[in-house]
Formats: structure tokens, sequence, C-alpha cells
């Protein structure tokens, strides 16, 4: 194939089996100028798949750093309400929602950790409702990404400045199966894959999962009637969509106060411009007691503050050390990627679909059941070569689950 035949399949597979859109839908796309002509072809793929609408979000590197460095501090506590008003009127109509990324890893990298956290923080108050709704999945929603020079120079720092982008390129290119066949066939297979996963965890019905590796011996409890789920999701009307692209994970929810013990993370952490890296957590009854990253340390701190559930755990998710992304021996710095190459957790809220019944209730019935609700929702990753990880039943019975960073059954 082609590159420009690559490109157009890539553009196809985000727009009709990523968000899948439907005939006369609302589509929402968030990126960055970086992916301009890339994204010009989505646009056009949505509308020949039946879009009533497509609108764009682009933002820009620089002029988002500009913002951090230069608005006055008062701004750091403000979020416009017309921004909160266009999503919230995509849940409304059922729209979807497709987010193009391909951001620089470094591109907030010497602002003032506070000033990060504190739009964060703002951010995620005002956008609870569509927040929650992605959460929920009561819209379809994915994520893409694409190269941009910093993002390819930050991943190839050896290679020639003119061979980055294009190998950065054919790298995501095959992550999401483009150039295998046919893609939307080649997704199809890997999904069923994924859900066989689910499926046989889901009939163990495992009380606790433990994890043990160098740097790591963590307990975490289960809540009653969790489920192990894929990427592959539905809305509340049946439309299939897909969240990541790249996805390779089966994942659920822990119980909020059942979490003890402590982990370290294996690879760096990209979060909001700036690298998290060498970290470890310490949990007791849930909640993270210590923390400290040999870099990025202040950013961390403010991270697990940003809110009460910020220092709480929201997802558990599986992903065998032999995965495609993790095989190819590439430290993408972002987390869509970096997470679909290791067992990951998630510090934050938590996916009301990992528990059944808990889709449609309200903040304080997922608290009681034992489910953590939070502003944050960031994963990071855990998994090595070197990880087993245990299943214990409600009778004490305990079964391998990974050893050696793979599946063990």
């Amino acid at each position: 194939m082609t590159f420009e035949e690559k490109l157009a399949e890539y553009a196809d597979l985000a727009i009709r089996v990523g968000i899948n859109v439907q005939p006369g839908q609302y589509v929402l796309i968030n990126t960055t100028t970086d992916t301009l002509d890339f994204t010009r072809l989505v646009v056009k793929k949505a509308y020949e798949a039946g879009a009533k609408r497509v609108h764009v979000n682009f933002s820009d590197g620089p002029t988002n750093r500009a913002f951090y460095d230069l608005a006055p501090e008062s701004e750091m506590h403000e979020f416009p309400a017309w921004m909160v008003t266009q999503r919230e009127e995509l849940i409304d109509q059922q729209g979807s929602l497709l987010w193009i990324d391909a951001e620089d890893p470094d591109l907030l990298a010497g602002v003032p950790a506070k000033r990060i956290s504190d739009q964060q923080k703002v951010a995620g108050r005002a956008l609870e409702k569509y927040r929650a709704s992605v959460m929920s999945d009561k819209i379809a929603w994915s994520i893409v990404a694409i190269p941009s020079e910093m993002w390819a120079a930050k991943v190839f720092p050896d290679l020639p400045k003119e061979e980055q982008l294009p190998t950065l390129w054919e790298t995501i290119f095959k992550t999401v199966r483009i150039g295998e066949g046919t893609a939307v066939d080649q997704w199809k297979t890997h999904i069923r894959n994924l859900e066989s996963r689910a499926t046989a965890l889901n009939e163990k019905s495992f009380k606790k999962i433990i994890y043990k590796a160098p740097g790591t011996d963590l307990t975490i409890e289960l809540p009653d009637k969790h489920i192990w789920m894929t990427g592959a999701s539905r809305t509340p009307n049946r439309t299939a969509f897909i969240a990541n692209m790249p996805t390779e994970e089966v994942y659920t929810a822990p119980l909020k106060f059942g979490v003890n013990g402590y982990v370290r993370n294996t690879k760096p952490l990209a979060y909001q411009g700036n690298i998290i890296d060498g970290f470890t957590l310490t949990f007791e009854n849930g909640k993270i007691i210590k923390a400290h990253a040999e870099v990025g340390n202040d950013l961390l701190q403010q991270l697990i503050q940003n809110d009460e559930g910020s220092a709480y755990l929201g997802e558990l998710a599986l992903v065998p050390h032999e995965s495609p992304i993790s095989s190819s021996g590439i430290l993408f710095y972002n987390t869509l990627f970096d997470e679909n190459a290791s067992n990951h957790l998630a510090i934050g809220e938590a996916y009301p679909t990992c528990v059944e019944g808990a889709r449609d209730l309200e903040e304080a019935q997922l608290r009681a059941l034992g489910l953590n609700t939070s502003i944050t929702h960031e994963d990071f990753m855990i998994g090595s070569a070197e990880m087993d990880i245990d299943g214990e039943r409600e009778d004490g019975t305990i079964e391998p689950i990974f050893r050696k960073g793979n599946w063990a059954f």
C-alpha cells in the first residue's frame, strides 16, 4: 500500500470503526494544528459516513504554551462557559467524539506544576457532565494519534531528522493494523480475541488481584458484580465503537478502599506536556499514602491532590508483555500507546460500565458500590517481563493470571 492509501484507510478506520459515525449524527473532533491534513481527510470520511455536521476544535502547541506561561494567575482558575456548552450539546444530541492526538510530550516542561494543576481542576469540575458521559459510554468516542515533528523527535532521537516522522508514521500504522490486509477485518478478529480473555476472567469472578514484580507488591480487591471489559464498547442505543486505537487491554474497576501495598512504574508517564518517571506509590486501604517520583515529582504530587478521588485508583488493566506494541521495543511517551504495551493502573475516576447495573447511577450511588469518583483519570504503566499476577477467589483459592508478564491461561 502507498502512504496515501494507508492514510485513507486509517481515516476510514477512525470514522467507521473508532466512533462508528451514524447517519444524521453530529461529530466533534478535538485535535492540534499538527494534524491538519489528516483531520481534513477524517472530516471528509465522516460526511461520507452520513454525519450531518462535523466540527473541529484545533489547538496549537505554542499557543497553549503561551497560555500557561503568560496568562494571568486568575485565569488558571477559570474555564470558558462556551466550551462547556459545546460539549454538553454534543451529548444531548447523541453525537460522537474523536480525539486526534499529536501533542509534544514536553510541551509544558518547565511550567510550574501548580498552574497546570489549577487549570486541570477547574476544567474537570466544569466538564463534569461531559466527562461522566464519556466514562459511562453515553456517546461514542475514540482516540487515535498521528505523528508530529516534536513527538517523532522524542521517540526516535537517534535517527536523522528526515527519518523521524516517516518512521513514526509507519510504526503507528502497524499498531492499528493498517497494511495487514483489510484493517476493519483485522480489528474484528483482534476484538474477538480480547473479548475471549474478558469472558474467561468474568467467569472466574476473582475477589482480589495480586501483583508481584521488582518494586511492586500490590493487592487489589474487586467490587461485587465487577465486569472485565475490552476496548470494544456500546452506547445505550447499542452503537458499537472502539475507545482507543490501538487497544490491547482487558480492564475492570477496583474496589476503592481495597488497594494495599506498593507499585512502581515501568514506563514514563507523559502528563500535561511533562514527563513523570521513576515513581513508587504506596497504598493503604485504597488511598495513596506515599508517592515520590525521580522525575516530575512536583507534578505527581499535584496530580494525586486534584481532588479526594485522585488519591485512589479507578482502573486496573491487563496487557501481556508480548503484545505487538511492547514487542516493538519502542517507548512512545504517549499513554495511548504505552498503556497498550504494559499492564497499567489509573489514578482517579472508575468506569461505571465495569460494574453490573452502574452505568446510569449518580455519583453517590457509584461510591456506595465501592467505585471511585474523581475529576482525574490518568493511566500509568506497571507491567514488565518480570511481573506475575494471581487471582484470588472468594474461597481463598489462588489461580495464576500472568506469569513472567504474559497470560498464564
